[in-house]
């Protein structure tokens, strides 16, 4: 087996959306429902604003980095609008396959529909990009008597 090749820069572990993080009684963390995508439903013909609320998960092993860095999350609107960005310092220490790792709740007003990129950075380097879509449906609810 060939050696893998250095990179000397951290390397993602995982970065995704989902409904819930759980840290086990071993260290151990569960991800549950991982998301991708939100159905909103509504009774107007334009989505109306409203507040998603769901987790990111983020981790990184640190390879060859060590000390305090910078991770920032970016997002941009399906029309290229920028939206507010979050960043969070962590620390990289110990081996190689060791790294942070960051699990917090977003409560996310959104304005409208569509693909919505979220941008990861490390140290203002981008290392991916995460999709989340959100849909809008029309739902007409029954009207007493009629």
């Amino acid at each position: 087996m060939a050696d893998q090749e250095n990179v000397f820069r951290a390397y993602l572990h995982v970065a995704t959306f989902c409904e819930k993080v759980l840290r086990e009684a071993d260290g151990v963390m569960s991800l549950i429902r991982m998301i991708d995508r939100f159905n909103v439903m509504g009774e107007t013909e334009e989505m109306a604003p409203v507040v998603l609320t769901f987790m990111v998960y983020i981790s990184f092993k640190s390879g060859f980095m060590r000390g305090k860095q910078k991770i920032a999350l970016r997002p941009k609107s399906p029309t290229g609008k920028d939206l507010p960005a979050m960043e969070f310092p962590v620390l990289f220490e110990g081996d190689d396959d060791r790294g942070p790792a960051l699990g917090f709740q977003v409560n996310w007003a959104v304005e409208e529909e569509g693909l919505f990129w979220w941008d990861l950075y490390l140290n203002e380097e981008l290392v991916t990009r995460m999709p989340l879509r959100v849909t809008y449906q029309r739902m007409t609810l029954p009207r007493p008597g009629v």
